[in-house]
Formats: C-alpha cells, sequence, structure tokens
C-alpha cells in the first residue's frame, strides 16, 4: 500500500463517514447488494465518494484500504462495548459505559490506546456486522445484601422468648449463605478492580495529553530553527550576489579607465571592444 502523500495525504472525518455511508449503501444494497462482485462494489462505492468528496485524488484501491482499517478500529469498538454492557452496573448510565469501553478498547494492546471513530460507528452500529452480541448474563453490582434478615413479626416470638435469660447460639452459617458471602467479596473486588483500571485510564490519557503538548512545544522550535536556518542562508546568497555585481563593476570600471595610448593597434582594439 502507498505511502498517506500518495493516496491523497491524511484522511479527515468527512472523508471516513462518507466513505462508511456508502459502504453500508453498497453492500447492503437489497437488489444488487448480494450479487455483486467485490472490485465491482468498490468501483461504484468510489464513483459515489468522488461525487460528494469534489476534487478528491482517492482510488478505489485506497478506499478498500481504508475501509479494512475501519472494520479493525469498528470492530473492536463493538467488543468493548458489549464487554462495557455485560459489566454495567446499577446505577450507572451511558456515559459510565463509554469511559468502560475505552478502557477495554485501551487494554487489549493492539493499535491505537483509545477509541476516534464515534462518527463512522454511528453509522455502521446497527447493521449486521456491527451489530453487538452479548458476551453472557447480565452483571448487576450493587451495594444492596444479597440476603437480608427482615424484622420478624411471627406470633412464635412471644415476649417470654424475648426476655429468657437463655442466649441463643447463632446459627451455622450454611452454604447459601457462605456462597452469598463470597459473591459480595467478589463483588467488591471486581468495584474495586474496575476503579483502579479507570484511575489508571486518566493517568495513561493525562501522560498523553502532555507528551502530545510537549511533543507541539518541539515542532514549534523546529519550525523557528529551520526558518532561521532560511533567513541566514538567504542572507549568504544576497551578501555572495552583492559581492559578485561589485567585482563586475569594479573590472568595467578598470577596463574603461584603461590608458591605450601606448598599445599597438590590434591591443587597442581588443579593448575598445572591451
Amino acid at each position: 500500500m502507498g505511502s498517506s502523500s500518495e493516496t491523497g495525504g491524511a484522511w479527515s472525518v468527512m472523508e471516513d463517514v462518507s466513505l462508511c455511508e456508502y459502504w453500508l449503501h453498497t453492500s447492503h444494497d437489497p437488489v444488487t447488494g448480494n450479487e455483486m462482485k467485490f472490485c465491482h462494489m468498490w468501483k461504484r462505492i468510489h464513483q459515489d465518494f468522488c461525487e460528494r468528496m469534489i476534487g478528491s485524488t482517492r482510488t478505489d484501491q485506497a478506499l478498500s484500504s481504508r475501509w479494512k482499517i475501519l472494520t479493525k478500529e469498528l470492530s473492536k469498538w463493538r467488543d468493548a462495548l458489549a464487554k462495557a454492557m455485560d459489566n454495567h452496573r446499577s446505577g450507572e448510565n451511558l456515559t459510565n459505559e463509554i469511559i468502560q469501553a475505552q478502557m477495554f478498547f485501551g487494554a487489549t494492546g493492539q493499535g491505537k490506546k483509545s477509541f476516534n471513530h464515534m462518527h463512522c460507528w454511528e453509522v455502521v452500529k446497527n447493521c449486521k456486522k456491527f451489530q453487538i452480541i452479548p458476551m453472557g448474563p447480565t452483571v448487576v453490582l450493587n451495594e444492596t445484601s444479597l440476603h437480608e434478615t427482615p424484622a420478624s413479626d411471627s406470633p412464635m416470638d412471644s415476649p417470654m422468648s424475648q426476655d429468657s435469660p437463655i442466649e441463643k447460639e447463632p446459627r451455622p452459617i450454611g452454604r447459601k449463605a457462605a456462597k452469598a458471602k463470597r459473591g459480595s467479596n467478589a463483588t467488591k473486588n471486581s468495584s474495586k478492580y474496575l476503579e483502579e483500571l479507570s484511575k489508571l485510564q486518566a493517568m495513561r490519557i493525562e501522560m498523553d495529553m502532555k507528551q502530545q503538548e510537549h511533543d507541539m512545544a518541539i515542532d514549534v522550535e523546529n519550525a523557528k530553527e529551520r526558518e532561521y536556518v532560511r533567513q541566514q542562508r538567504e542572507y549568504a546568497r544576497q551578501e555572495r550576489e552583492y559581492a559578485r555585481q561589485e567585482k563586475i563593476e569594479n573590472k568595467d570600471r578598470e577596463t574603461m579607465a584603461m590608458d591605450t595610448t601606448h598599445m599597438s593597434p590590434e591591443t587597442k582594439q581588443y579593448w575598445k571592444l572591451e
């Protein structure tokens, strides 16, 4: 695949969204979508793309290559969203779900650290290729105890039993109670893990932003240095040009001031021509 300069430069958000829209429209055409050959499909997508993006130099091969990249990112985002939805906790909203999905997306360790194609996702999220498939039963995490002992209203609780000096022995923990306790501990550990993961993600985002600011400052300094070097070279070129013109003028003055009275006729003719 060629470089970005050969294929039209970096892709804009408008180009990516248009590519997704025309891919969806062409590949899901109820009449020709299933019968169209791969090469013909991309020629048609390229034709529609160029009609919208007037003056674009993208080829159908460039569109196909870009779609492979977008498909990989969109598929990873679909899986991250599905995982976040399965891990949804009580009281959370869509924003918390998106934050968790971004953490799962960055935790894959492949490609970009965060998902930056939300506009494209809004275009393709309802098509069959990118539909979110639940990964397991919904896990609802909350702070309510799984087993609470309600206040007893039984008529068997007589004043005799309440005032009895005999202390009742604690009921041994049964299998269900022990299982509930383990589940409560697992819930707390999961909540703590997600909070730590969220903190790490926030720290990583902050470090990335600082690194970007540092890189931008370096780029500005480099641009200033390049401009200074260019100005110095231009100044040196002008100095050389001035010295050359001065040398030519001095030679002309010496030629015009040449005394030809003592010269032979041939030499006089040469200096007259000069």
